[in-house]
């Protein structure tokens, strides 16, 4: 993969995110983190998604306390691309 691959589509799915969030904070989180994986170095992609999918994680539990299926959904299908995009990237270990 190219370096302008990982960029574009870890921002990519970063915006899709931003598009399943909840709340305005939510949304103004993973903005801020989608301006680092455009702007940073290579070598914080790992970070940023690692962050990301600590934020997602924390939405999905969210969701399902409120008991919003449908928000769950969402944001777990979008998590799960962001995790299987950073396994094969090489981001993240696949535990």
């Amino acid at each position: 993969m190219t370096q302008q691959y990982l960029f574009g589509e870890l921002s990519m799915i970063l915006g899709e995110l931003q598009a399943v969030a909840t709340n305005e904070a939510a949304v103004r989180d993973v903005a801020r983190l989608r301006r680092e994986a455009e702007t940073g170095p290579l070598v914080a992609l790992a970070s940023v998604a690692a962050r990301a999918l600590e934020l997602t994680d924390g939405w999905c539990w969210d969701s399902l306390m409120r008991g919003d299926s449908a928000a769950f959904a969402r944001e777990a299908a979008t998590c799960a691309e962001l995790w299987e995009f950073a396994v094969c990237a090489g981001l993240i270990e696949d535990r």
